[in-house]
């Protein structure tokens, strides 16, 4: 794992989705508004700058990436920030580790939020690594004509493991199908905001499923699945808040 440190101050731990590197929260991370904290910025294991498993090797499920990320943390209780995949183990970290607070941006909490993970879901493992992967890479590069934030992400996917990203979306998949993952949001015995964008962001069954279970969020409109690209500025002085109130 491939692993980043700028500024000083109390920690934020900053943790990329699915397919995702680092880089693409270095721009929020960077945020006038977040000034006076340290960003820890991780490429996890199959993405961005860190190496590819063996071929031959089982990729970590995301519990297990979670064990070791928490093993990673120590008890330096940072705030974590977690985009999409990012989000969901950041929860998974919280309920192993001593955290500060989690932030959960517009992470996985049921099946409707499942978008580009579903896609590679659809694909047996062989045939999404003999053509599946470029195919989806092909789509968000058209994408990405119009929309920065699939531009980013095209780049992004060109890094990223395909046998690593097939295996993480498929549990997504299967994470968010039952939609425990906000039980287990709301459950932690952390400060919690999740911030969502709106209204392409999670979808309209999982901001129901906060309110059910009384998780803090607020959603930043209009605004996709990358919020922090989309509203940089809104997005930060909302966790600014958070933060301030910690």
């Amino acid at each position: 794992m491939m692993v980043r440190r700028i500024g000083s101050g109390p920690e934020l731990v900053w943790i990329h989705g699915l397919g995702e590197q680092s880089r693409s929260l270095d721009p929020i991370a960077a945020h006038p508004a977040l000034a006076g904290f340290s960003h820890t910025l991780v490429d996890l294991p199959g993405y961005g700058r860190s190496p590819w498993p063996e071929p031959d090797a089982q990729p970590d499920d995301l519990e297990q990436l979670a064990d070791r990320l928490a093993g990673w943390l120590g008890d330096r209780r940072p705030v974590l920030i977690g985009h999409s995949m990012g989000g969901v183990l950041a929860t998974l970290i919280a309920e192993r580790a001593p955290v500060g607070a989690v932030i959960d941006v517009d992470g996985n909490l049921s099946r409707g939020d499942c978008t580009h993970s579903a896609l590679a879901d659809a694909y047996a493992l062989d045939d999404f690594l003999a053509h599946g992967f470029a195919t989806m890479r092909g789509a968000v590069y058209d994408g990405g004509r119009t929309d920065l934030a699939l531009r980013g992400y095209h780049a992004a996917m060109t890094l990223a493991s395909p046998r690593v990203f097939h295996h993480h979306a498929h549990q997504l998949v299967v994470m968010s199908e039952p939609e425990t993952l906000v039980t287990r949001l709301a459950a932690l015995r952390v400060p919690v905001l999740f911030v969502a964008g709106v209204p392409g962001g999670i979808c309209a069954r999982s901001r129901a499923l906060l309110d059910h279970h009384a998780v803090r969020w607020v959603g930043i409109e209009p605004a996709g699945h990358w919020v922090h690209l989309d509203q940089p500025d809104r997005f930060a002085a909302a966790v600014a808040d958070f933060l301030a109130m910690l």
